[in-house]
């Protein structure tokens, strides 16, 4: 036992053998494990705690967070007995493995439908699709049906078909050419199309930016009483007291936001996606550090979601206001300070903000 572990014989080519570099591999994998964990139960706990929090694309940001929520779980508890000595590869663990491996395919595959239908939701919404966007409002419970009904169907195909065993860490497909064609190339797919969706939001909300940096300038816009911003089929009022240059900043800022959700995925996904595609074609393992790596960026999923979807200018001015009321006060939207008497109901509340007027539907309030 002191050379190596006796494993199955569903063991991936990735799967260290070495008792030491399993414990190390493990521990990196639960730590990133834990703040996936923790940044999932941020977002949930932000949803049930406030409920500004709760708009239509909240809904299904709180569906992607569960998912996270249960994903890193899966792999805290499989990085945990390999720290604790009971290796997952072992003989006697194959029934643990099995069920470890199915939960990591329903969840890392899950995870993926949700990013998806959160962008077309939101294209759908801010391009001005107004029978979609109706519809996807109006059926929210078949929106939360499809992303477990797809994710457990390939998850029980993948159990009939391939099986799963220790890929070291947890356990998933041992083979690197199933996880390729089976994740890796659905999950490329789906970066491509939230590339080419935020991409036309990013152009729909620079010329709107365009348009009211044009109104701010000419003095239209902030003595015309109470106008309308159309951005792609939603719309937000401004009254003779708002600030039209901070509306135009957010703009501005949200445009870019865009770019940064497919682009975020992109940068996490490149590394394990080159160690499979090298794997595969070499039919050599990688470095273990090297594997360590791309392990991680797979765990660290959750923890990017909360980053991109939870840590919002809503969902952190909102928990600052709980813990701290005294020391930052309410601030209206032309940025002077709100009445003290009407500061518990405005205390940030996501409604003083005419953006997320249109977040009621589905564009992402920051």
């Amino acid at each position: 036992m002191h050379g190596s572990v006796e494993i199955g014989p569903r063991t991936a080519l990735a799967a260290p053998t070495d008792p030491g570099v399993i414990r190390i591999q493990s521990a990196v994998i639960l730590a990133v494990s834990i703040l996936s964990l923790l940044g999932a139960a941020w977002i949930i706990a932000s949803f049930l705690a406030f409920s500004n929090l709760r708009t239509f694309r909240h809904h299904l940001i709180l569906g992607l967070a569960i998912s996270d929520c249960v994903m890193a779980l899966n792999f805290l508890l499989s990085s945990s007995l390999n720290v604790g000595g009971r290796w997952i590869g072992a003989p006697e663990q194959a029934r643990f493995c099995t069920f470890n491996g199915f939960m990591t395919q329903v969840f890392v595959i899950q995870t993926d439908y949700w990013v998806l239908i959160i962008a077309v939701c939101t294209y759908f919404v801010l391009a001005d699709h107004k029978r979609s966007s109706s519809w996807v409002q109006e059926h929210q419970l078949i929106l939360w049906i499809l992303p477990w009904l797809f994710s457990i169907a390939w998850a029980a195909i993948g159990l009939g078909v391939t099986g799963y065993g220790d890929v070291g860490g947890w356990c998933w497909f041992t083979s690197d050419q199933v996880r390729l064609l089976v994740n890796f190339v659905p999950r490329w797919t789906i970066i491509g199309a939230m590339f080419v969706m935020y991409a036309r939001l990013y152009f729909i909300l620079f010329r709107a930016h365009r348009h009211m940096a044009s109104l701010d300038a000419s003095g239209r816009l902030s003595g015309s009483g109470s106008r309308q911003l159309e951005t792609g089929g939603t719309t937000s009022q401004h009254d003779r007291s708002g600030n039209p240059s901070r509306h135009t900043r957010k703009l501005k800022k949200l445009a870019r936001l865009m770019l940064l959700y497919p682009l975020a995925y992109a940068v996490v996904w490149t590394l394990p996606t080159t160690i499979r595609i090298y794997q595969t074609i070499s039919g050599e393992p990688a470095p273990w550090q090297v594997q360590t790596l791309d392990k991680a960026c797979i765990v660290v999923q959750g923890c990017v979601d909360a980053v991109i979807y939870g840590a919002t200018e809503s969902s952190l001015s909102s928990w600052r206001n709980l813990l701290f009321p005294r020391k930052f006060p309410a601030v209206a939207v032309d940025g002077t300070p709100a009445p003290a008497s009407a500061r518990p109901a405005t205390y940030g509340d996501v409604s003083s903000n005419p953006f997320c007027h249109m977040a009621k539907t589905a564009l992402p309030c920051r």
